[in-house]
């Protein structure tokens, strides 16, 4: 039965006047609000109502002008459409060759220089005021700048936008990110001056730039973390050299996907006045990067980039994570069988100059395995006398499983222990010849494997880790892998998996087989 409301007056919607703006009553702290909640040129547009709102979208802190979110969803249907044809073997039979130039390539670029246009027209509208063409007041403050461009040869209002931000707005995070039209290959150059006219007043401390032509950047005494990614191949060793040697302030260096010029594309690093104390080379085209001093260097990632010490010049190194792939399976003639291409190294070869090392995260890969015993004597004192957590992640399940043996030998502080075994279809490779230990591990406190599958190698690294530790408990995962938390840190995340009892005792027998050091009765968790 519906209430009755004839003992209460009705509610009356207010209604505004005609020509009233109900906005125009909120205060300012409350409509900075609202526009810090819009992308940047939603922001940007509302100038057009009133002079107010040019005003307040000039005390934004963060400004963030990205020509992707200026493209639209046809722009990606057309992308995929073009990727998928050239994935397929034999598509061209359906396309012809100029044709899908003509009209594929033809309409992304057409879309990309068209939200080219609209950006810059929206970094026009910014830097000039209210659209008027009467130049407004500059931002109090500007603490973050995020631009993404394409380079269509009409890239001046970003140059001048960065020279502003940094000039006049006072911004202290720059990212300014430059990507080639579909199928172009092209670079973003700044004035003969640089990024700004007054580098050493400036109060940039956080600068990412790419698919550029790399600036001075020498003078900015405040920056303190530099990004550099997709820097062309006529960029000169000598010019990366120059950023820890020239850069003494630098913090925090990231390298992702830069390229290097020259008869020898070798880097080498000997910048005994670098403040850098995290490195980050990360899928970089140089044949090596080679490490003489960096006195100040606390953590390393070196990822799909060989990066190798000349010395123990790193006495602050205490966390590296390194990944190397070596080697390659090629057919020298049609009908002729594949045949390996590739080296051999020791550990040596990687972890010869860093004693200190506390934590370690270690991706070797290939189709055959390329790390060998040393042939050193055992009585040497330990590469790693320091190091107290260790993972080997992506070990392809056709090499020997049991070398990260190797590292256990040399590390005797170690605590924990994760291995990750992934699948691979290639067929298993030589097993390591191992000779008898008399190792002992006291600190061992931790051992995970993920990816067991109960292989004889498998069993064997088990059994041999369980023998020479004092374990209570030992996790054996068919399904798991670790999860990063950062380039130096991760977790290992496991699936359960349902044992039957006959291969939980199969499997508890194999590996208890032989063991003779525990003095403790050691549980299996198997998952």
């Amino acid at each position: 039965m519906a209430r009755s409301r004839t003992d209460r007056s009705p509610r009356r919607r207010l209604k505004p006047a005609r020509g009233h703006d109900l906005t125009s009553t909120l205060p300012d702290d409350l409509l900075l609000h609202v526009l810090r909640r819009l992308d940047t040129r939603t922001a940007v547009g509302t100038a057009v109502l009133s002079r107010r709102w040019a005003r307040l979208r000039r005390e934004l802190p963060d400004l963030d002008f990205r020509v992707s979110n200026m493209l639209p969803p046809r722009y990606h249907r057309w992308v995929l459409l073009h990727r998928d044809i050239e994935k397929r073997k034999g598509s061209h039979c359906l396309y012809r060759r100029d044709a899908m130039q003509l009209e594929f390539v033809t309409n992304i670029r057409r879309y990309e220089r068209r939200a080219m246009r609209a950006l810059t027209s929206s970094v026009d509208r910014f830097m000039d005021g209210d659209g008027s063409g009467v130049r407004g007041p500059r931002p109090q403050s500007v603490s973050r700048l995020r631009l993404e461009f394409f380079l269509t040869g009409n890239t001046g209002s970003m140059n001048k936008l960065i020279a502003r931000s940094i000039d006049d707005w006072g911004v202290s995070d720059l990212e300014a990110v430059a990507k080639p039209i579909h199928y172009e290959r092209s670079l973003h150059t700044f004035p003969s001056h640089g990024l700004c006219q007054d580098p050493r007043a400036s109060c940039l401390r956080s600068l990412k730039l790419g698919c550029c032509v790399l600036p001075p950047l020498h003078e900015f005494s405040a920056l303190t973390m530099l990004v550099l990614q997709d820097l062309p191949r006529s960029t000169t060793a000598a010019a990366y050299e120059g950023i820890f040697t020239s850069c003494r302030q630098l913090q925090v260096l990231h390298l992702k996907s830069c390229a290097c010029s020259g008869n020898s594309d070798l880097v080498v690093v000997d910048a005994p006045g670098s403040g850098i104390k995290e490195l980050v080379v990360d899928k970089c085209a140089f044949s090596q990067m080679w490490l003489r001093a960096l006195p100040n260097l606390e953590s390393l990632a070196s990822l799909d980039t060989t990066v190798l010490f000349e010395s123990e010049s790193f006495p602050c190194l205490r966390r590296w994570n390194i990944s190397q792939s070596i080697g390659a399976m090629i057919r020298s003639a049609e009908g002729l069988p594949l045949f390996y291409t590739g080296t051999s190294h020791e550990l040596g070869w990687f972890l010869g100059c860093t004693p200190d090392i506390t934590n370690l995260v270690v991706r070797f890969t290939g189709p055959l395995r390329w790390i060998m015993p040393s042939g050193s004597s055992s009585l040497l004192p330990p590469m790693l006398p320091k190091l107290r957590k260790l993972l080997v992640a992506d070990e392809p399940s056709s090499w020997d499983v049991s070398w990260p043996r190797l590292l256990l030998e040399t590390a005797p502080s170690l605590e924990i222990l994760h291995i990750h075994i992934a699948p691979c279809k290639e067929k298993p490779g030589d097993k390591i010849p191992w000779r008898r230990t008399r190792l002992r591990h006291h600190c061992l406190k931790e051992f995970v494997v993920a990816g067991f599958e109960g292989t004889e190698r498998q069993i064997c690294l088990v059994r041999f880790v369980i023998g020479v530790s004092r374990l209570r408990h030992v996790g054996l995962f068919k399904k798991g892998q670790p999860r990063n938390k950062g380039h130096w840190d991760w977790e290992m995340v496991t699936e359960h998996h349902s044992w039957t009892d006959e291969e939980k005792d199969a499997t508890l027998e194999q590996i208890m087989d032989g063991v003779s050091f525990s003095k403790h009765p050691v549980k299996l968790i198997l998952g």
